[in-house]
């Protein structure tokens, strides 16, 4: 059984969000559901037997048992699996309609991918599969300004100096950032281009 097969047997089909066909392609339509009311489409997503994309916020915060001083009670918005002939990929993404304190972003990001480890532990345990989720990298993402009008879309990573504009957003303290977001294609969110 593959991991996806395994992450869409593990997680309620209402916590995930389900692909679209357009224009003989993939695409996912990411929303935040009212008051905040907006959404963001990733094009060129991969077929359904290979990503599944789940709202890691649907479930309530755990702040019956953690005191939440650093955050460890935040999620992310979305998280996306992907596992495709050439890229095994975990994104960790992070949506706000404007812009927000990026020490906040990170624990969100950072918070979505303690409930992939969870959940990776739940497959090595219950389904016995002592590799599961293994080979995957992490992608952390940041959408930001998605009410301001579409124009081009703006790309930039978070990184503590300018020298490493070219690292990978492989951590949630180097997201790549992405403002007013405008066609999103499901490969630049892994390459950051």
């Amino acid at each position: 059984m593959s991991d996806i097969a395994i992450l869409k047997e593990m997680i309620k089909e209402s916590a995930t969000v389900p692909l679209e066909e357009h224009k003989g392609k993939k695409q996912v339509i990411l929303k935040e559901p009212p008051p905040a009311d907006y959404s963001v489409t990733i094009d060129g997503m991969p077929d359904d037997a290979q990503v599944i994309v789940i709202k890691a916020d649907a479930f309530p915060a755990p702040n019956k048992i953690f005191t939440s001083s650093k955050g460890q009670c935040k999620r992310a918005d979305f998280v996306i699996v992907a596992d495709t002939p050439t890229e095994k990929i975990i994104f960790c993404i992070e949506m706000k309609k404007n812009k927000d304190q990026n020490s906040k972003i990170i624990q969100q990001l950072t918070g979505a991918k303690c409930f992939v480890d969870y959940c990776q532990e739940i497959g090595k345990a219950f389904w016995n599969q002592q590799n599961f989720l293994d080979a995957y990298e992490y992608r952390f993402v940041s959408i930001g300004h998605i009410s301001i009008s579409k124009g081009k879309t703006r790309i930039n990573r978070l990184t503590e100096t300018h020298d490493r504009l070219n690292e990978t957003h492989d951590r949630p303290d180097r997201m790549l950032k992405i403002s007013r977001p405008n066609k999103l294609q499901f490969n630049h969110l892994i390459y950051g281009r």
